[in-house]
């Protein structure tokens, strides 16, 4: 009969075991220490999109107890993403959600779906990160770039045009491609209700419906639906003297904040395109243009800049006064003509107006003295002005200039008037006239602030 070995079977031991346990549970702790603090949320959900798990507690705000067997969409709020009920494992999306006190959170989300044992979806299991401030910041930059990439659009379109009613079409146009609207237009509301500019498709009819309603109050601003279900926003504003009527086809996305907040930001610009408009009918109708180059005449010039003097005194900004003095324009009249001096003047004046803001004033005081007035503008402003003349005008002047060995070029008197001050126009005229000659005194071609 063989004989059977019998084998020894050990003995658990207690403390090993108790230790073993021991280390998992620290183990584990510390995972679930580590998460929660890199985490705002953790949880699991069911099948059902019930909550099975919450960590930490409190969680943004809500109680574990709060949440645990109730539907997920306690935290969805408005969001278009549902995290907690993904099929997919998804990383780093946003999803806006509902804290424990109402307030909205946009939650950074990594989340995987649980699965059963036939590969069945039977929960899900995520992370989520606050990222609210972020998510903010960023969007306030965003519109400010938007804000401002609008502005300068308008600007660029208007600062190529010379007549006021050219300019309110070109914001119009720059307004229409940056909205992606069907069609904008203009209103001048500050002495009745007068159309300037309209652009796009079905203006007509839109203007129609719009101008009535604008008529019979200047100052309403709201949105109503026109022919074909278009969609149309109108702001007006009596402060202004403007009214802006922009409209969408009806199969396009609805007027939102941000569009009224970028429309509320270009109306100053546009006030000041009606500015000039009216400007400009008042020395037609007055005869205060310059015949040769199109610019004030020194009666107009004087007269424009005393009353803004007037209005920069009442709201304590400065103003700059610029005195331009060709040189060398003597030799193009002695070696090529009158004709050739008047076509050396006229392309001063489109010099002069390139570098200048609409809002600023370009004036022909006689000869080949001109003068450029830049409303609001202080000293770093006015030297870059003068600066950029300086450089440009011999480029620029080449071509209608006595010869290589006498150019034409501007010497250039800067008179800064500050806020506070009590100078008026002929004071600064005899400033920037003697840096004028201060500048000329010194070799010509540059500029001098006095």
């Amino acid at each position: 009969m063989p004989l059977v070995r019998a084998e020894t079977v050990p003995t658990p031991d207690p403390s090993l075991e108790a230790a073993l346990r021991g280390a998992l549970l620290d183990s584990r702790q510390r995972w679930r220490d580590l998460v929660e603090m890199l985490a705002d949320i953790v949880w699991e959900s069911d099948a059902d999109g019930n909550f099975t798990f919450i960590a930490p507690d409190p969680a943004l705000g809500w109680a574990a107890a709060q949440l645990a067997g109730q539907p997920t969409a306690l935290l969805t709020g408005e969001s278009p993403f549902d995290p907690f009920r993904t099929a997919r494992p998804v990383r780093g999306v946003r999803a806006w959600v509902r804290r424990g006190d109402g307030a909205a959170a946009c939650l950074a989300i990594a989340a995987v779906p649980l699965l059963d044992a036939w590969g069945n979806p039977c929960g899900t299991r995520g992370i989520g990160r606050d990222v609210t401030e972020e998510e903010e910041r960023s969007a306030g930059v965003a519109r400010l770039l938007r804000k401002e990439a609008l502005i300068d659009s308008v600007l660029a379109a208007t600062r190529g045009e010379v007549l006021a009613d050219r300019m309110a079409a070109s914001a119009a146009q720059a307004l229409m491609l940056a909205l992606g609207a069907a069609g904008v237009a203009v209103l001048d509301i500050s002495g009745g209700l007068a159309p300037i500019a309209a652009v796009g498709r079905g203006e007509a009819a839109i203007l129609r419906l719009a101008v009535p309603m604008l008529g019979e109050r200047t100052d309403w601003s709201g949105e109503i639906t026109g022919p074909n279900g278009a969609r149309i926003l109108m702001r007006a504003g009596p402060a202004h003297g403007v009214a802006l009527v922009l409209w969408r086809e009806a199969e396009a996305r609805a007027w939102d904040e941000e569009d009224r907040a970028l429309l509320e930001a270009v109306k100053p610009l546009i006030r000041v395109v009606l500015e000039h408009r009216r400007l400009q009918r008042r020395m037609t109708e007055a005869a205060q243009v310059d015949p040769l180059t199109g610019l004030l005449n020194r009666r107009a010039f004087t007269e424009e800049v005393e009353r803004r003097i007037d209005r920069l005194e009442h709201d304590g900004r400065p103003g700059v006064l610029l005195f331009a003095d060709l040189d060398n324009f003597k030799e193009v009249n002695d070696r090529l003509g009158h004709e050739a001096g008047d076509a050396a003047l006229r392309a001063v004046a489109k010099l002069l107006c390139a570098a200048v803001r609409p809002t600023d004033l370009v004036a022909r005081l006689g000869g080949d003295e001109f003068a450029l007035w830049l409303d609001g503008a202080d000293q770093a402003i006015a030297t870059g002005r003068a600066e950029r003349l300086r450089q440009d005008a011999p480029v620029a002047l080449a071509h209608v200039g006595a010869g290589p060995d006498l150019p034409l070029s501007i010497s250039i008197g800067i008179a800064v008037r500050d806020p506070g001050s009590v100078e008026r126009l002929r004071d600064l005229l005899s400033r920037a006239d003697q840096a004028m000659y201060e500048v000329k005194r010194a070799g010509r071609g540059g500029w001098q602030k006095r």
